[in-house]
């Protein structure tokens, strides 16, 4: 199954994430992630789409995304030409004896606690989807508790796209 980003410069108005999410709904695709901010172009979003399925889905999507009338640019975000980050926070359980290690485990993720209570932690990470899942990996023998992603967010490399 393959994997498709796409950067949507959208306009800023009402329903348009429904009726983007929509399209994805009404045929069956799935979106693995979907995020979506205002720009520094006034009266615009950007949007990041991920999903995934065969190459001749993948095309389809792309192109009943060109049809909808807000959608004003597609960029395809190749990995090699694009870089990606995602923000997520994560909750652990942890008495005093704990903290040590999981604030090492923090440190080598370049990650941060921004929250302590007595009987957990809030950190907050910051990066490409395979940090993430690794630091999440390194997380196993606690007992997280909670976990909010953003989801991804991506811009070309360079002076490439918008």
């Amino acid at each position: 199954m393959d994997r498709l980003v796409l950067s949507l410069l959208v306009e800023n108005n009402p329903g348009v994430l429904n009726r983007v999410a929509g399209l994805f709904s009404r045929r069956g695709y799935n979106i693995e992630s979907i995020s979506v901010g205002q720009t520094n172009i006034k009266g615009m979003s950007r949007m990041t789409v991920v999903s995934t399925g065969d190459e001749q889905i993948l095309t389809q999507i792309e192109k009943q995304l060109g049809k909808l009338v807000e959608v004003v640019e597609i960029e395809k975000l190749e990995p090699d030409d694009s870089v990606y980050r995602e923000l997520v926070l994560i909750k652990v359980d942890a008495n005093a004896d704990q903290r040590t290690n999981i604030n090492s485990i923090v440190d080598i993720f370049r990650a941060h606690i921004i929250d302590v209570s007595p009987t957990s932690l809030i950190i907050e990470v910051t990066g490409n989807t395979r940090k993430v899942n690794q630091l999440l990996t390194m997380l196993n023998g606690f007992n997280v508790t909670e976990i909010a992603r953003t989801g991804l967010v991506g811009m070309h490399r360079g002076s490439q796209g918008n």
